[in-house]
């Protein structure tokens, strides 16, 4: 089973942001590109462009792609699926040994500015891969050495997908420091259990060569605590953990996730835990 980055392109395939970030992961990833367009859904194919359901337009859209995919300097293929993209990304993850799902903003013009929180969001709910959220501005730092782990006080367990965190760390020489944010409405957990349960997920080959620091904050909105420490630490990618369940309670309910996708300055990488 091939490994691939599956990159969620734009409609008419422009050359955005998203792309350009996730053409420098393959080789620490062990994966190469795969340019997925869904013709029914409004981030990759929005309704204003009523042409692009004809044959002609998705001769054109492929056509696009096909040129896109041949400019990147590493091994790039496309799809253009005929099902909305959760069921394509499903069927990708199916087919292939998925790594990652990169998704930037829109390539269009008044697009909902929580149209791609919105997408994200959905993709989590129905497809367990790690999603890289692409923002508009500061993408441009790579590659990525300056990793913050926001964590909400909650044990989780990652599945085998999370190992991408671990190959950026190595391959790029980077770190990893994590953030707790307490609020007015949620106890404080101790330093020591955030930790184990960092740890414990194997997110560092070994804390007695790289410790982990974590940073306790408290903050009134848990989202702002978070960017904040983000911005003081200079981070370059953030880094968070989602749990079906935990939409219905914690710190990273739906909303906060929702919120960090669509605030945060830098990439974020959500990882979907299994328990």
């Amino acid at each position: 089973m091939s490994s691939c980055i599956a990159v969620l392109t734009d409609f008419f395939a422009v050359s955005n942001r998203a792309l350009s970030y996730a053409a420098g992961l393959p080789v620490p990833l062990k994966a190469h590109l795969l340019l997925l367009n869904a013709q029914h859904d409004p981030l990759l194919a929005p309704e204003e462009f009523g042409d692009y359901q004809t044959w002609t337009g998705r001769q054109k859209t492929f056509y696009e792609l096909e040129k896109l995919a041949s400019a990147q300097s590493v091994p790039t293929e496309v799809d253009m699926a005929d099902e909305p993209l959760s069921e394509a990304v499903r069927e990708v993850l199916r087919e292939r040994d998925l790594r990652l799902v990169v998704l930037g903003q829109p390539g269009f013009e008044n697009a909902p500015p929580d149209l791609v929180a919105r997408t994200a969001l959905g993709l989590l709910r129905r497809v367990a891969c790690p999603l890289l959220v692409v923002p508009a501005a500061g993408w441009d730092q790579f590659p990525p050495r300056r990793l913050l782990l926001a964590v909400d006080g909650e044990p989780f367990e990652l599945g085998p997908q999370h190992g991408a965190v671990y190959r950026l760390l190595r391959d790029f020489g980077g770190t990893l420091e994590a953030v707790h944010v307490t609020d007015d409405e949620h106890a404080r957990p101790t330093a020591g259990a955030l930790l184990e349960t960092i740890t414990q997920n194997d997110f560092v080959a070994d804390t007695r060569d790289a410790p982990l620091h974590l940073h306790e904050r408290y903050h009134p909105r848990v989202v702002d605590g978070i960017l904040a420490e983000a911005a003081q630490l200079a981070a370059d990618m953030l880094v968070v953990v989602a749990r079906h369940r935990s939409f219905m309670g914690s710190l990273f309910q739906e909303s906060t996730t929702a919120r960090l996708i669509q605030e945060s300055s830098i990439p974020v990488l959500v990882l979907p835990a299994d328990a």
